[in-house]
């Protein structure tokens, strides 16, 4: 039984219970609470954003700094590590020999041709074995007179000196100029065994069959084309204009057979 000056006290297996001071006391003292620090105390919150954008500051610094020392010139130009490179290995040109030219181009005609050549083999599906290319073909011929085949005697002038005759050889073609600028595969068709071959053997001058082609069409109509009369008749007008401004009032000039 207790003593009466022990009735407020509590006992050993009841221990005192939370009242509202307590409570608040341990409320205000809780870490979510806000509180005084003392200065040199470390702060619980915001540490690692703080260092994220140290870094990212610095990181841009670095950037701005390389591209103003770029654009002064101190640094070379940033280049792709990839970047597509040419290397030329070909050997200096050999000269082979030299030609004298005399003579006199009067007339050059310009020809396109379209060669439409197609080899396969009979009974043979074309998806298997064909080869069909259409090939557009740019190039020039140049009508001339050769001044070296001018025989003795080709000049005759009258005795007064007022008229002369001329014979010259007649105008002639030169080889067909195929101008590989202006001209290209158009279309090309192939087999699967002509693609098979291309990857085993391979051939390098399997085009120049079509070039050929496309010089001899165009070789074939210039010679239809009356470059040749065109070439006599500059070749006449030149020759007359020059000896009449060295004094000679008339000038014939005459062509040999071909």
């Amino acid at each position: 039984m207790a003593r009466d000056g022990d009735i407020n006290e509590p006992t050993r297996e009841f221990p005192d219970y939370p009242t509202s001071e307590s409570l608040r006391d341990r409320a205000e003292g809780s870490p979510g609470h806000d509180r005084e620090y003392a200065p040199g105390a470390p702060g619980t919150g915001g540490g690692p954003a703080r260092g994220l954008l140290w870094v990212l500051g610095a990181a841009a610094l670095a950037v701005v700094v390389l591209l103003g020392v770029q654009a002064t010139g101190l640094l070379p130009d940033f280049r792709n590590p990839f970047a597509k490179e040419q290397t030329d290995r070909s050997q200096p040109p050999l000269l082979k020999s030299i030609r004298d030219l005399s003579r006199y181009v009067a007339a050059e005609g310009n020809f396109q041709v379209v060669v439409d050549v197609q080899n396969d083999r009979r009974n043979v599906p074309d998806f298997l074995l064909n080869e069909r290319t259409l090939f557009v073909g740019a190039g020039r011929v140049e009508a001339y007179v050769d001044f070296t085949k001018i025989a003795d005697g080709a000049v005759v002038v009258s005795e007064d000196g007022k008229s002369a005759e001329i014979k010259l050889p007649a105008p002639q073609l030169g080889e067909t100029d195929l101008d590989m600028d202006k001209s290209y595969v158009f279309a090309e068709q192939r087999g699967l065994i002509n693609r098979l071959n291309d990857l085993v053997a391979g051939d390098p001058n399997r085009q120049q069959q079509i070039y050929k082609l496309a010089e001899d069409r165009i070789t074939t109509a210039a010679r239809d084309s009356g470059l040749t009369a065109r070439a006599e008749e500059n070749t006449r007008k030149m020759l007359e204009g020059l000896l009449r401004s060295l004094g000679y009032e008339k000038v014939t000039v005459t062509y040999t057979a071909p």
